[in-house]
C-alpha cells in the first residue's frame, strides 16, 4: 500500500488549492475510471481531490442553449424533462451509457475531463460544438480534445459546466459493445439550418473526431441514397479485439444513416 490523502473541500478555489498542494493529485468525480485504475495500481496519487462536494450537478436550458454542471449525474441528464423536450439527442445518449451503476454515479464532466475513446458525450459535445467552462476559462469543442485521453485542460485546471447550443434537429445513434454497452462506434449528427455537423466516437486512433467525409457530402446532399453511395475510409481507426479498423469505417456509415432518419 501506499499513503493516500483523501480531500472533499466544498468549492473549486479550495479543490484547485488541494491540487496545487500535491505532487501526483487526482480529482475524483464519478471515478468510473479512476477508481478501477487505482485498485489496479495503476496510478498511485498522493492527494484524492473529491469534486462531490462542490455543487456542480444542475441543468439549466434557456431559449437557445442547454447548460449543464459538470458533476451532472448521467442518469439525471437522461431523466430531465426539460432535456427532453429541448435536446432529446443528449437525453438519449446519457440514458444509453454504460449500465445503471455508471449513470447513477459518472458525471458528464468527468467523461469529458477524461475523454476515453469510447465515451458517448464527447461525440455531442464535438457535434454540437460545445462550450466547456472550467475554472480559468471557456475552451470551444473544437480546441478541446487533443487525442486519446487528451485534452487541452492544465494540470489545475477544472470543468464546471458545459454549455450546448440547441440545434434545429440532432440524433444519436451508437453500436454498443454488448458486454460494457460503451460505443464500439457512436455517431451524433447535428443539422443548424443547411448545416450539418457529424462527431464519431469508438472509432478514431486518436479519440473523437468530426466525420468531415460524411459532412461533405450530406451539406452537398442531404440524402439517404447520397450517403449510401459514401464509401468511408477506414484509415486512422481502430483495429482491436472488438472490431477491425474496416468493420468500424462500415460500422460509421451504417450508424450515420439511422442518425440521418431521425432528422430527416
Amino acid at each position: 500500500m501506499y499513503e493516500l490523502q483523501y480531500s472533499k473541500p466544498s468549492s473549486i478555489d479550495s479543490a484547485v488549492s488541494e491540487l496545487g498542494k500535491s505532487k501526483d493529485g487526482k480529482l475524483l468525480a464519478g471515478g468510473m475510471t479512476l477508481i478501477p485504475t487505482l485498485k489496479a495500481r495503476l496510478s498511485s496519487p498522493d492527494v484524492l481531490v473529491d469534486l462531490n462536494g462542490s455543487n456542480l450537478s444542475n441543468i439549466t436550458v434557456t431559449g437557445t442553449e442547454v447548460e449543464i454542471g459538470a458533476m451532472t449525474r448521467h442518469s439525471d441528464v437522461a431523466s430531465s424533462s426539460e432535456l427532453k423536450n429541448s435536446l432529446p439527442s443528449l437525453a438519449k445518449l446519457a440514458a444509453g451509457i454504460g449500465d445503471h451503476m455508471v449513470r447513477n454515479c459518472g458525471t458528464i464532466g468527468g467523461s469529458i475531463a477524461n475523454n476515453d475513446p469510447a465515451a458517448c458525450y464527447p461525440s455531442a459535445v464535438l457535434a454540437l460544438n460545445a462550450k466547456i467552462t472550467t475554472n480559468e476559462r471557456s475552451i470551444s469543442a473544437s480546441d478541446y480534445f487533443t487525442g486519446m485521453f487528451e485534452t487541452c485542460l492544465n494540470s489545475n485546471e477544472i470543468i464546471t459546466k458545459v454549455t450546448f447550443s440547441i440545434p434545429d434537429k440532432s440524433s444519436y445513434i451508437k453500436f454498443p459493445n454488448p458486454a460494457s454497452r460503451y460505443a464500439m462506434v457512436g455517431v451524433f449528427m447535428a443539422k443548424n439550418g443547411n448545416d450539418i455537423r457529424v462527431a464519431v466516437t469508438g472509432a478514431g486512433e486518436n479519440g473523437v473526431f468530426r466525420s468531415t467525409e460524411i459532412e461533405s457530402v450530406l451539406n452537398s446532399n442531404c440524402t439517404l441514397e447520397a450517403l449510401e453511395n459514401l464509401e468511408i475510409s477506414n484509415k486512422g481507426l481502430l483495429s482491436d479485439i472488438h472490431a477491425s479498423d474496416k468493420y468500424r469505417a462500415n460500422l460509421i456509415k451504417e450508424m450515420a444513416k439511422k442518425a440521418l432518419e431521425d432528422i430527416l
